[in-house]
């Protein structure tokens, strides 16, 4: 079972930006698509963005699209999420995930969790 391991969260002003690295351990990254979802105090686990193996398709949650970047590395084990003009609407947990080839925005979809790491955008 891959293991993953989120950092880079913190606390930003509105505008400023961040950047999420997601590290897998295992042999067997690059087999899987990979997502970022968030969750909200009350509020259910959304997607935000989704890479798949080759990074030939990427996927983005209308609300983040333009201002979010999802990249990885496979020789690095690692999958980012680049977060331009936050904003307090942004402030979550931000979680990566492993997900099957078909995996795109249903969080039903993906199997491995990281534990998460917290995004706190002031106004």
């Amino acid at each position: 079972q891959v293991q993953l391991v989120e950092s880079g969260g913190g606390l930003v002003q509105a505008g400023g930006s961040l950047r999420l690295s997601c590290a897998a351990s295992g042999r067997t990254f690059s087999t899987y698509t990979m997502g970022w979802f968030r969750q909200a105090p009350e509020k259910e686990r959304e997607f935000v963005a989704a890479i798949t193996r080759r990074s030939d398709s990427i996927y983005y949650a209308d609300s983040v699209k333009g201002r979010f970047t999802i990249s990885r590395d496979n020789a690095k084990n690692t999958a980012y999420l680049q977060m331009n003009s936050l904003q307090p609407e942004d402030t979550a947990v931000y979680y990566c995930a492993t997900g099957g080839v078909g995996a795109t925005r249903s969080r039903f979809s993906y199997g491995n969790w990281g534990q998460g790491t917290q995004v706190t955008v002031s106004s």
